[in-house]
């Protein structure tokens, strides 16, 4: 795998930063924090490809996405923030994936989702033409056939890339 990525893209909320479904843009909350083993993972990952986080949170546009990581100080790992507000478009339909992709110079078929929600995450990217990465952190039960790779921990994210 590692030949084929140029680039990777995480989804935001429990993927990087935890969400708890508190009203109103995440970086107003009074407390955030990291998914465990994301930081790890990102600081592995950003120091030999180009992050990208894209989100589809209807009430954050990508300043406050931005705001929310520099609270736990993730904001330094990604090359590119993308949310659905500006791109116009939202997860699952694979044209999120694929103007993430390009808006960042890569062609989607180079780059590897890493999400949480199967059904918005993987299956939109894998229909969009990129490798998969679902995070199954609730370790839920059943087929995921538009995954390429599962994972039950952040951590395990960097052990794909050395193989």
């Amino acid at each position: 795998m590692k030949n084929s990525v140029k680039a990777i893209i995480f989804d935001w909320g429990d993927t990087v930063m935890r969400d708890y479904n508190l009203p109103g843009p995440m970086y107003i909350w009074e407390s955030v924090a990291w998914v465990p083993g994301a930081e790890t993972a990102l600081k592995y990952l950003s120091s030999k490809y180009p992050c990208i986080i894209a989100t589809s949170a209807d009430h954050s546009k990508t300043s406050d996405m931005i705001a929310a990581l520099k609270r736990i100080g993730a904001d330094v790992y990604f090359d590119h923030f993308f949310s659905q507000i500006e791109l116009g478009v939202k997860k699952p339909d694979p044209e999120f994936f694929i103007r993430t992709a390009r808006l960042s110079g890569y062609d989607q078929k180079t780059c590897l989702m890493v999400g949480n929600l199967y059904d918005k995450d993987i299956v939109g990217a894998k229909e969009a033409g990129m490798v998969t990465v679902f995070f199954n952190e609730l370790c839920l039960k059943g087929s995921f056939p538009n995954a390429d790779y599962t994972i039950q921990h952040m951590s395990e994210l960097t052990q794909l890339f050395d193989e």
